[in-house]
């Protein structure tokens, strides 16, 4: 991808604001594009974590898997958000792997070297990473409080809502998302089971709180939906 269209995404990506064009220009300079295919890994466990990464279109998950074999989804990403960053703070090896969901995806990786390097000479922009690490902390104790205290139903909503409030749009007075999460992915990010991924929805739907099919999930009335 041409350099003007790296500056451009970089342009609309809210950690850079602070930036200048001439910063943009020398960044984008230092990315290389990738296109990845549905369902491939961007990374697996014990991969060198030498590269962050942005990404521009699709979605990936970022998970484990616990002694057992089941799968553990930490956290979706979605376009003009990083991932991959813990090598920047001292993560030699991945600990987590990087999956491609359904539909092809357009991200840029960057050298860690060359974003310090990049860190090192705008203040602005450490001080936006590090607030990312802290979000990324609060977020993390959010979802084990969740697991503490909130029973899988609660979960389930909580996770639709969420994700209608951050990516939803209005449709009248209903909001829609559109996603790509299988009931099996919802399960792993929940922490609950397929079943009861598939029993909350209907439950929901047989209330007319939502309507949902693949790909989509329309809520009705976010206010009433509990």
């Amino acid at each position: 991808m041409s350099l003007d269209a790296k500056t451009n995404f970089l342009e609309q990506f809210p950690l850079f604001e602070c930036l200048s064009q001439e910063e943009r220009i020398e960044l984008a300079g230092m990315m290389k594009t990738e296109k990845r295919t549905r369902y491939s890994m961007v990374y697996m466990p014990g991969d060198p974590s030498d590269e962050i990464y942005f990404l521009a279109k699709g979605t990936i998950k970022i998970g484990t898997h616990s002694s057992d074999g089941k799968e553990v989804i930490k956290s979706l990403i979605h376009p003009l958000a990083m991932f991959g960053e813990l090598g920047i703070i001292g993560e030699k090896e991945r600990q987590d792997y990087a999956q491609v969901l359904r539909d092809e995806v357009i991200l840029y990786s960057l050298k860690n070297d060359d974003f310090r390097q990049m860190m090192r000479k705008n203040f602005d922009l450490c001080s936006q990473v590090m607030s990312s690490f802290g979000q990324r902390l609060m977020r993390a104790e959010n979802k084990l409080e969740s697991l503490i205290f909130k029973d899988a139903r609660t979960r389930i909503i909580d996770f639709i809502k969420d994700s209608v409030s951050d990516r939803g749009r209005r449709v009248g007075f209903e909001m829609l998302l559109k996603h790509s999460l299988t009931h099996q992915d919802i399960a792993n990010i929940t922490c609950t089971s397929r079943q009861t991924v598939t029993l909350v929805l209907n439950d929901l739907k047989k209330s007319d709180l939502i309507y949902f099919n693949r790909g989509k999930i329309l809520v009705r009335d976010m206010a009433k939906l509990a």
